[in-house]
């Protein structure tokens, strides 16, 4: 089974009119979805770029393989997957397969794609470098113009200096975006696997719709701000919520910006959006033509969500909520019948259908489940839960979160923690941890999530053991093993937790 793994990077997914926006022209991608599985409810391991790929090469969760933060912005983590981790390219490179990666890698500074075995051109960084070699080579051989930009789009920070570069015009022709180099390697890539014959994975990551927002002026301008609809969530006044989030609103610059200026800059996303559609849907068409649609399992995904002025926020940060956590989904594999699947599932199982398809050992891929069963219309016991997390980004800031049917529960050690009703308040503004109408969802999520931590092995749950309720323990989370021979440590966890259980509900511990 060959393999063709496509991937945007900070890509909201109601932008798809798969997954129901009227008016962002994506049919290439719709196309896909109809023709194989949509997954509805398909969510990152963690919203930032370098540790979310990370976990979809290694199949773990970034508390275990430790690559926990982008390098742009670390702040003392590791910046490369340790030497030991398992990663899938090798498996699959066992099995004989030719491994290709055209675009962002943002995988470690010290490794590259190449030394994982993806053949392609070595394209580092968060955006797309418009200065290397071969893109440079790409234009000059086609006669393009380079790369120049104007009408830059930014709000102003508190200390009153210049934002984040948000948006501009960029005066190049479509056939000259770093896009359309990306999907021309691509396709290049996919015609001499085809003369080759071997078995392939090839993945394209698109560095967009990532922010900046650099478009020419046909996509710049493609879509009437007068039809953008401001997320309800710029309702948002972080009453009852981390103050962290008002601190990351300021620092996107949100609220300087007008409200003509947010939805122009949404417009400005879907054309981005529909610019990268197309260019998917040149490999796709290339796919087809090469006679290889029959023997190639498809995938489209992101590595995480995008605000774009949802909650009054731009990018992503220490916020849990649906805009950058749930991203699109598309798995279409031969013979298998189109459908859309609700189960809760993540980026991460990725990375175990990925080597089940190729016929290899998921097993490695410890915190990664296949999605075949589903994807075969099957109906196997799968996961009740979702469990999520955050190490920081600008700044350490621990959270974890995990998420239900209707309900999400999110736990911030140095702040408030987070319960909402997705159910009632899809939106996510009115935090119900402290609402005693809740009390009994609280309780039931907040055991959970301690379980699972535990049985993943993250030690997150030592912090929640004495400062949350979460029940009777079966063992000792003091690591008291030093006191006298003949106390039970059973009942020192039990008795400390009983106590714990008893007083009041610590809203800001």
């Amino acid at each position: 089974m060959n393999l063709l793994f496509l991937m945007t990077d900070q890509h909201r997914v109601d932008t798809l009119g798969a997954y129901g926006n009227p008016h962002v022209a994506t049919p290439h991608l719709d196309r896909l979805a109809a023709t194989g599985t949509r997954f509805d409810r398909f969510y990152t391991p963690t919203a930032i770029c370098t540790p979310a790929r990370a976990s979809l090469l290694t199949g773990q969760n970034p508390f275990r393989h430790r690559l926990l933060a982008n390098q742009e912005r670390n702040v003392g983590y590791l910046e490369d997957l340790r030497e030991d981790v398992f990663t899938f390219p090798q498996a699959l490179k066992a099995r004989d397969y030719r491994l290709g990666l055209i675009g962002k890698w943002h995988g470690g500074t010290e490794r590259n794609a190449a030394s994982y075995g993806f053949e392609g051109p070595d394209l580092p960084g968060w955006h797309n470098p418009v200065d290397h070699p071969d893109y440079l080579a790409y234009l000059a051989e086609r006669g393009l113009p380079p790369y120049r930009i104007s009408e830059p789009v930014r709000g102003t920070t508190p200390n009153g200096n210049p934002g984040n570069l948000l948006a501009a015009r960029l005066h190049q022709p479509a056939e000259a975006t770093f896009e359309h180099y990306l999907a021309t390697r691509a396709i290049e890539q996919l015609e001499r696997y085809a003369a080759d014959g071997r078995p392939f994975f090839l993945a394209t990551h698109f560095f967009g719709p990532h922010l900046p927002y650099l478009l020419p002026d046909a996509y710049y301008d493609m879509y009437d701000p007068a039809l953008v609809e401001l997320p309800a969530s710029v309702a948002e006044t972080f009453e009852g919520k981390p103050p962290v989030q008002q601190n990351y609103c300021d620092h996107w610059t949100y609220d300087t910006l007008t409200e003509e200026t947010s939805r122009k800059l949404i417009a400005v996303y879907w054309g981005y959006v529909t610019l990268i559609d197309q260019q998917i849907g040149r490999i796709l068409t290339r796919l087809d033509e090469l006679g290889l649609n029959g023997g190639t399992s498809v995938f489209f995904t992101a590595d995480h969500g995008e605000f774009t002025g949802a909650h009054r926020l731009h990018d992503k940060g220490p916020a849990m909520y649906e805009d950058i956590y749930r991203i699109p989904g598309i798995v279409r594999v031969p013979g298998a019948p189109p459908q859309v699947r609700d189960e809760l599932v993540s980026l991460t199982d990725c990375t175990a259908t990925i080597l089940e398809l190729a016929g290899a050992d998921p097993s490695p891929a410890v915190d990664s489940r296949s999605l075949l069963p589903l994807v075969r219309g099957e109906q196997p016991d799968w996961p009740k839960e979702l469990v999520a997390e955050f190490h920081g980004h600008h700044f350490p800031y621990p959270q974890r979160m995990i998420r239900d049917d209707r309900y999400k529960l999110i736990v911030n050690p140095e702040s408030v923690n987070e319960l909402y009703d997705l159910g009632q308040d899809p939106h996510e503004l009115t935090n119900r941890h402290g609402d005693p109408a809740y009390a009994d969802v609280r309780a039931r999520l907040t055991r959970r999530l301690y379980d699972l931590l535990r049985e993943r092995g993250d030690n997150f749950h030592h912090w929640m053991a004495p400062m949350y309720e979460v029940g009777a323990l079966d063992h000792d989370p003091t690591l008291s093993a030093f006191e006298p021979d003949g106390t039970d440590a059973t009942a020192r966890g039990g008795a400390g937790n009983t106590r714990t259980a008893a007083a009041p509900t610590r809203e800001t511990a």
